[in-house]
């Protein structure tokens, strides 16, 4: 994108807030670097305006859009059709126009999610997992574990109702569990969930603990999920994945990298489900994805 002008079409995010999103900054980046005659904005939208919002851009004629918290959920509901993906999780990331008006509601936090997990050396069939969290970011970590065929994926929750609910959805998923024979089991945090955790190979954080914040100072000694103590015996050999990227690093992340863990932020993962999105909206298979992370790294840097 060079400039604006009367056929430049428009991208963009819907989601409140969404003045810290990188999205806008890494697809722009992308944008130009393809040549395309597009401008990616972010919308701040509250929830009783999203209906209109959503109709109002698709009668401009709207090319796609982004969904971040807290409504990927009820943009499942304003859909005019889902992939089987967005319909079995429940939540909606991407959006794409259709023929005659509505929107398309799909799904690309999977893939974001998984792909700094493929791209790794590591074999993760019969591995462990632990992921802590079970809400929207949650359902999309377990459908792309599910995929990996490792032995055991355990999940802790802090509501028993929400993580019945939350395993039985995630344990009929079609093409992510029927054909794998990974144990998928929940806990509490009432629970001794130690052992598990101990003995897991891969632990996720999908919780929003130890994420800036303008309004609360992160405090390295407490914005650690679980708390501190937990994790003072952690395995040079485990695998930390913290869906959160700012700060980079988390507390968490900070200390295991101390204790030689490998360690992952979230920021590939929204590069990753970003590339699958614009793949979606241009239909074009070659999305410069080091350009996207270098504008996205750029912007994190103080």
């Amino acid at each position: 994108m060079s400039h604006i002008n009367s056929k430049t079409q428009l991208l963009g995010l819907l989601g409140k807030p969404v003045q810290h999103s990188l999205s806008p900054v890494m697809h722009n980046a992308a944008i130009k670097t393809m040549g395309l005659n597009f401008c990616y904005l972010a919308f701040p939208c509250d929830s009783e305006g999203l209906s209109d919002v959503l109709t109002g851009l698709s009668a401009i004629n709207c090319r796609g859009l982004n969904v971040t918290i807290p409504y990927k959920k009820d943009i499942a509901k304003q859909c005019r059709e889902l992939s089987p993906l967005a319909q079995h999780l429940g939540a909606v990331n991407t959006l794409i126009p259709m023929e005659n008006d509505g929107w398309f509601g799909t799904n690309t936090d999977v893939e974001g999610f998984l792909a700094p997990l493929i791209n790794s050396s590591t074999n993760w069939t019969d591995q462990q997992a632990f992921v802590i969290g079970c809400g929207g970011s949650a359902r999309a970590a377990v459908a792309g574990l599910q995929t990996l065929k490792l032995k055991q994926i355990t999940i802790l929750g802090r509501n028993q109702k929400r993580l019945d609910l939350f395993l039985k959805d995630l344990k009929t998923l079609d093409g992510y569990s029927s054909q794998q024979k990974t144990i998928l089991q929940g806990c509490l945090e009432k629970d001794n969930y130690i052992p598990e955790i101990i003995s897991a190979d891969l632990i996720i954080n999908t919780t929003p603990i130890g994420m800036a914040s303008e309004s609360k100072p992160l405090d390295p000694s407490q914005d650690l999920p679980l708390g501190s103590e937990i994790w003072k015996n952690l395995s040079p050999q485990t695998t930390l994945y913290d869906l959160i990227y700012n700060p980079r690093p988390t507390p968490w992340l900070s200390l295991g990298k101390s204790q030689g863990c490998r360690c992952i932020d979230g920021l590939e993962m929204l590069i990753q489900q970003g590339a699958a999105s614009m793949r979606l909206w241009t239909q074009q298979k070659n999305i410069p994805i080091k350009v996207m992370r270098e504008a996205a790294e750029k912007a994190l840097k103080p």
